[in-house]
């Protein structure tokens, strides 16, 4: 099955793509992750969106479609795929269906924005790699990681204004895709709203496994 995760940042994606990548044995294509790959490979595409990242633009979509169409004909692929994180945009979605790839279902986690900014904005972090929620997973003592008794920060990307203005990007350019996979009668919306579990359960019944 060839799925496509839609949802804001911090609706949940990266979490149930691992719960999806392990019940059907496919593979997430993260698009940070394989933009890294295929730069630190030297792929022909890598060396392109190498030029682009160093001369400090952003790289074009065919670029970032020809590094997923490079990742997607690697034999874990044969059974299917997750795509996260791309397409963002209905010329990325155009795109990828030009290359002749088949998407099978769009899978849509919608939270509400201000659930999403509690969430991501209350996530704290040590330097020893542990993390914590000031609701969901506090620290014994606030401030202070548990583990190693260091400080607990928060991340650049997890602070409310940086959170607002990926909020204001994914409704711009990435919501309209919605509508783009509803008309090609793929769309399946599943409310994100409740915990891990409750989403999962949801995900895993639209998926009918």
């Amino acid at each position: 099955m060839n799925i496509i995760l839609l949802g804001a940042p911090g609706a949940g994606k990266g979490t149930q793509a691992e719960i999806i990548c392990e019940k059907l044995s496919i593979p997430t294509i993260s698009t940070g992750a394989i933009l890294r790959q295929a730069m630190k490979d030297g792929t022909e595409m890598g060396l392109k969106a190498k030029s682009f990242i160093e001369a400090g633009a952003l790289v074009p979509d065919e670029v970032i479609i020809g590094i997923v169409k490079e990742r997607l004909s690697e034999d874990d692929c044969k059974n299917g795929f997750i795509l996260d994180g791309v397409p963002r945009t209905i010329a990325q979605a155009k795109a990828i269906d030009e290359m002749g790839i088949r998407i099978d279902m769009a899978l849509d986690i919608e939270v509400k924005d201000e659930t999403i900014i509690e969430r991501v904005s209350g996530r704290r972090v040590c330097a020893c790699g542990a993390s914590y929620h000031i609701k969901y997973k506090p620290s014994a003592t606030e401030g202070v990681c548990d583990k190693c008794g260091g400080a607990l920060t928060i991340r650049k990307d997890d602070e409310p204004q940086t959170v607002l203005d990926r909020l204001t990007t994914y409704h711009e350019l990435t919501e309209p895709l919605k509508d783009f996979y509803r008309e090609k009668g793929i769309l399946v919306e599943i409310y994100g709203e409740g915990t891990v579990d409750e989403t999962t359960q949801l995900v895993l019944k639209a998926l009918e496994v």
